[in-house]
């Protein structure tokens, strides 16, 4: 049995709060291994990296989700008793909800109210002067998420929900002021949804059939029963606060396009040329860094022991930029996609393996066709000045982005 390589400090919760996204991968070219040990939360834990990692991960016999996700992640960002923690049949029922509301005609839908709200707003980005982009995609894609999901939003309501959902995906990876805002915005918004979820089932709000609320406060488990109300509120929180998460991705396509300008021109009417640009942003850029699970059953995995019970975690960010899998990983190169057969656990920014019964987010198609479309719109509906800021990201944050999420000037409709 070979010895697994150990982080020196007792432990390194600190360090991983510190080194952000690099936490893992530094530490595999460090032991020049792509599995370690180390404590995180006063907890021994397993760190792996790459596809056969990938692949060991999704594994639902060896691995399950059901106390893995530390508690300050299910307080601020998932929610608890959501699907991200369930296993087994219970699993697979709730995520067989969720995928029952990604049909291509939504999705479809979707990316259309995405794209009217786009051209209305133009005409105020216009005359706005500096555009802070990532706050104002933010604003943009709650209000078409809540419109698409059949959630009533009042436009005196939006920015306050937005900021809400922001903070509970700033929330997981810090401490002090900004983590409790993400508890306090989690708690506000399940109460919320849950009150809505309660008129819906009472008949007080109508719902459009085939809705997340219709389809959420409408779904039975196993033993024929309606979710706990603030159970379905996480659920229905579950698919807002991921699309409202894609105004990151959009950020950094943008970032992309004044990074690399001659791409411009190649996405322009070529969807070829933008699927590929559209997946090396979600490859290059950083994302959700880590996913968590809990060993089922003892086990030996490469000569290295897997104790029941054991925390592990997959390096998401690193497995993404992992020299084996993506050569030249640090350079920004969409043809690289090209022809090229994306492997369900090698580009991993939303979970690997498959979606339907496994862990895979359920909305990554959205995730991509609401890129796709925002590439569309930043480089056809609309031109704009990148005036000089700090445009670094900081990968010891969680989330990465440039620090005034990207400042745009002299916004003009192309017609």
């Amino acid at each position: 049995m070979a010895t697994m390589p150990a982080d020196r400090s007792p432990d390194s919760t600190l360090a991983l709060l510190r080194a952000g996204y690099r936490f893992i991968g530094a530490r595999c070219e460090r032991y020049g291994s792509d599995v370690f040990q180390t404590r995180i939360l006063l907890a021994p834990t397993i760190c792996l990296r790459g596809r056969p990692a990938a692949v060991l991960f999704y594994d639902n016999e060896r691995f399950q989700r059901a106390t893995a996700m530390p508690l300050r992640v299910q307080r601020t960002l998932t929610g608890r008793r959501g699907v991200q923690g369930l296993d087994g049949p219970e699993h697979a029922g709730r995520k067989a909800m969720f995928m029952s509301i990604m049909t291509p005609t939504a999705i479809r839908q979707l990316g259309q109210l995405f794209d009217d709200e786009w051209q209305a707003r133009l005409p105020a980005w216009e005359a706005a002067g500096p555009l802070p982009l990532y706050d104002e995609l933010g604003r943009l894609l709650t209000r078409v998420v809540c419109a698409w999901a059949g959630v009533p939003l009042p436009t005196a309501h939006v920015e306050r929900r937005a900021v809400e959902l922001h903070a509970m995906i700033e929330a997981p990876a810090v401490v002090g002021l900004r983590h409790w805002r993400g508890r306090l915005a989690r708690g506000r918004t399940e109460r919320w949804l849950a009150d809505l979820i309660e008129r819906t089932r009472a008949g007080l709000f109508p719902a459009p059939p085939g809705s997340a609320l219709a389809v959420i406060a409408e779904h039975r488990d196993r033993q024929d029963r309606l979710l706990p109300r603030r159970v379905a509120a996480v659920e229905l929180l579950n698919v807002l606060r991921p699309v409202v998460a894609v105004d990151q991705y959009i950020a950094f396509a943008a970032l992309a396009l004044h990074d690399h300008p001659g791409w411009r021109e190649r996405v322009r009417d070529d969807d070829a040329a933008t699927e590929n640009f559209v997946q090396e942003v979600r490859r290059y850029y950083p994302f959700f860094p880590i996913a968590a699970a809990r060993v089922r059953r003892s086990f030996d995995w490469q000569g290295h022991h897997f104790p029941r019970g054991r925390r592990v975690l997959l390096d998401l960010y690193g497995t993404n930029h992992h020299p084996a899998l993506w050569p030249e990983p640090e350079l920004f190169r969409p043809e690289r996609f090209a022809g090229r057969h994306v492997d369900p656990f090698e580009l991993i920014p939303q979970g690997g393996g498959e979606h339907w019964a496994g862990h895979r987010c359920a909305g990554e198609w959205i995730t991509i066709d609401l890129m796709k479309r925002a590439v569309a719109n930043l480089t056809g509906a609309m031109r704009y000045d990148v005036p000089v800021q700090d445009l670094a990201l900081d990968l010891h944050r969680m989330p990465a982005l440039p620090p005034l999420g990207l400042t745009l000037t002299n916004v003009r409709r192309t017609a």
